[in-house]
């Protein structure tokens, strides 16, 4: 059911100060690297031994849509309709990482002025090409990927297609320069001003090309430390961006909206804060320090309890934006050139998901370094209707190095019988704290003052 901005405006005047903007970027087609500027080639279906007079004509446009992405499509129209090309039915064969709001806006109003169609996939030229041809030909591979405001581009066509082994991801759209750690980061009343402005913007886009506002609502739900949400069949149908052409608003209808040149990035907001839970610590029946010293959910910070050194973050834990608690990642010495992580979460029932009855398991992945760790405790509280988990495990000095030195971010999974977290956690301050944890624990054995609680305890000591 098409929503009106009625509904989007209650949705904008819920935003947090959490919302931010985001850039994306992409390859052409072909191409392996999925990080330069989206490019546009003309290409005919072939061989034409096969599809004889009904040979398809493809645009592929494969890479990051930035603020030039229009302009660069609407010279490359004109470029091929100088050399006589008709378009006419064409489709453009998306392959994207996403990029620029205000640019993927003013692209796909582009597409729909031109009145092409669009779908997922790559082009890929074909490898023994006739002298004859006057455009390249190629075949269509549906392995391909259209994320974050590729979706809003796909909205152009007159007929939108995303073939069964090609995939649709959305997120909420964040602001570049703080993507890789947006818990740490700061945001004023402006940044607030842009992020209403650009959804406006993009909602009013989405009504336009006849879509459901769904799909915004649908994006607007994920965080970014969560994984990009794969649309599912149902999904696609649902919110009219997958479609075998139902008829398309003419482009009178959408001249009213503007298609300037787009001067920001992408931009949304985070999921209103579910209300206060109690947070007392998991002790597993020790008795808690008289003044533990808090851990942030701003900052990787060190922390000194009962004589050990750690290095710990706080962050919450949700599920397609809804918050269902928080969890505690606490780094401490370890044996062998490694380190002990504790893991220490806890959760509730969301809206509609359920409060499972324990964790089955939780893996901590560092670039390739993946490390599961083993739940010592998991039970719920029934005086505060939560569940409790305390998992510890080792994870590799090396591992440990990379990350704080730079190497992107820590990606904590967790299983139960009702729900999958998969929550990106980034390393604001671990550049500057984990030198003096590594110092500590550089120390012999026999001088370090948490070493014997940490291996009397195998992490609890560190979970107070």
């Amino acid at each position: 059911m098409r929503s009106s901005l009625g509904s989007i405006g209650t949705l904008i005047g819920a935003l947090s100060a959490a919302a931010l903007f985001a850039a994306g970027v992409t390859t052409p087609a072909g191409a392996d690297n999925r990080t330069l500027p989206m490019r546009f080639e003309l290409r005919t279906e072939g061989p034409t031994a096969q599809c004889g007079l009904a040979c398809a004509t493809y645009v592929s446009a494969a890479g990051a849509i930035s603020a030039d992405s229009p302009r660069d499509f609407k010279k490359f129209m004109e470029a091929v309709k100088a050399q006589g090309h008709d378009l006419t039915g064409a489709t453009v064969v998306m392959d994207s990482d996403g990029g620029s709001v205000l640019g993927a806006i003013a692209l796909g109003r582009e597409i729909r002025t031109a009145r092409l169609s669009t779908m997922v996939g790559r082009v890929v030229d074909l490898a023994d090409q006739p002298r004859s041809a006057r455009v390249p030909l190629a075949k269509l591979s549906p392995y391909a990927d259209c994320e974050s405001m590729c979706a809003f581009v796909m909205l152009g066509g007159i007929k939108r297609t995303v073939p069964a082994e090609a995939r649709v991801m959305v997120h909420q759209i964040w602001l570049g320069d703080r993507r890789e750690d947006p818990t740490a980061a700061n945001y004023s009343a402006e940044d607030l001003v842009l992020v209403q402005r650009d959804i406006g913007r993009l909602a009013r886009f989405t009504e336009d090309m006849g879509a459901s506002m769904d799909l915004l609502d649908l994006a607007l739900r994920i965080p970014p430390w969560e994984p990009l949400h794969v649309m599912s069949r149902d999904e696609l149908t649902h919110t009219r961006l997958a479609t075998e052409g139902p008829a398309m608003p003419e482009v009178a209808a959408v001249a009213r909206a503007t298609t300037t040149a787009a001067t920001t990035t992408a931009t949304t907001a985070a999921p209103s804060p579910a209300p206060a839970r109690p947070d007392r610590p998991m002790t597993n029946g020790a008795k808690p320090s008289a003044n533990p010293m808090p851990i942030s959910e701003k900052s990787w910070g060190l922390l000194d309890r009962d004589g050990g050194m750690m290095l710990a973050r706080r962050h919450p834990l949700t599920v397609e934006g809804d918050q269902i608690g928080s969890f505690d990642l606490i780094l401490s010495c370890g044996a062998n050139d490694k380190y002990e992580m504790s893991y220490v979460e806890r959760r509730y029932a969301g809206d509609g998901l359920a409060l499972p009855p324990r964790l089955d398991g939780v893996t901590l992945r560092i670039g390739k370094n993946r490390a599961p760790l083993k739940i010592v405790a998991s039970g719920r509280d029934d005086q505060d209707r939560m569940l409790r988990t305390l998992a510890v495990g080792s994870v590799s000095a090396d591992a440990v190095r990379h990350f704080s030195a730079g190497f992107r971010s820590v990606v904590v999974e967790t299983d139960s019988d009702d729900a999958v977290t998969v929550i990106r956690i980034g390393n604001t301050g671990a550049p500057q704290n984990f030198p003096q944890l590594a110092a500590a624990c550089a120390k012999p054995i026999g001088e370090r003052a948490d070493a014997a609680m940490v291996q009397k305890t195998g992490g609890v000591a560190s979970a107070r």
